[in-house]
């Protein structure tokens, strides 16, 4: 007889769509220097981020977005969702940068959707873990940065997750190459918009594709630079 999917409680969250799954955990900085024209075109990417994944077919049934926010604090801003039940919050500026926390959260969050996969029989592709920052962190000099560098590192190469770190005009690219396998991108101004037009498609061609399957990106140049 086959078995059934099941979770924790006993509920299957994913009886209405058990279409394979793409994780997907937005590390957005939100620290004070954030403030103005910066949190603004972020607001509004991922916005559009949230539209281009709903209109996809399968992308609003296959990708499912989390938000870790971080300025003065880190808060998990949207547990994960797909595009259909996605709402992006409100971002407001504020705060100083605890990165490494912010990173370890993203981490922790991707290890128990996966869990959570695994125990309905939901298949899955490598999810992302996406952080935008125009900073460093000040939380550098704790046990948090160090334990955030191992785990991100570590998890790259055991092919758990795909890192990917975007600086904003700002950003100390120096510190970011610590913690990431594959070179940081440069955000050009403020193409917020862009590149999470990038992501989304970047997102959908996964969403078309079978999971382990290795799917080529696009180029991120229209609005990066290394």
């Amino acid at each position: 007889m086959e078995q059934q999917p099941f979770s924790m409680d006993g509920i299957n969250p994913f009886a209405e769509n058990p279409e394979p799954r793409c994780a997907c955990v937005l590390l957005l900085d939100i620290s004070g220097s954030m403030a103005g024209d910066p949190i603004r075109e972020l607001q509004a990417g991922v916005e559009q981020y949230r539209d281009e994944l709903f209109a996809d077919s399968l992308a609003k049934k296959r990708v499912e977005v989390a938000i870790v926010t971080f300025g003065g604090h880190v808060e998990e801003a949207h547990s994960f969702a797909t595009a259909e039940e996605f709402t992006p919050p409100a971002l407001q500026a504020n705060g100083d940068t605890p990165m490494g926390q912010a990173l370890l959260k993203g981490y922790d969050l991707i290890e128990s959707r996966k869990s959570l996969y695994k125990q309905n029989g939901i298949q899955y592709f490598r999810p992302w873990l996406f952080l935008i920052t125009d900073g460093a962190p000040t939380d550098k000099n704790t046990s948090y940065w160090s334990d955030a560098v191992s785990k991100i590192k570590q998890g790259e190469e055991q092919k758990k997750f795909a890192f990917f770190a975007v600086g904003v005009e700002g950003a100390d690219i120096d510190t970011l190459r610590e913690i990431a396998s594959r070179e940081p991108l440069k955000l050009k101004g403020l193409k917020f918009r862009d590149l999470f037009k990038w992501l989304s498609a970047s997102q959908k061609a996964v969403s078309r594709s079978n999971p382990g399957d290795s799917v080529p990106l696009e180029s991120p140049y229209g609005w990066a630079e290394v």
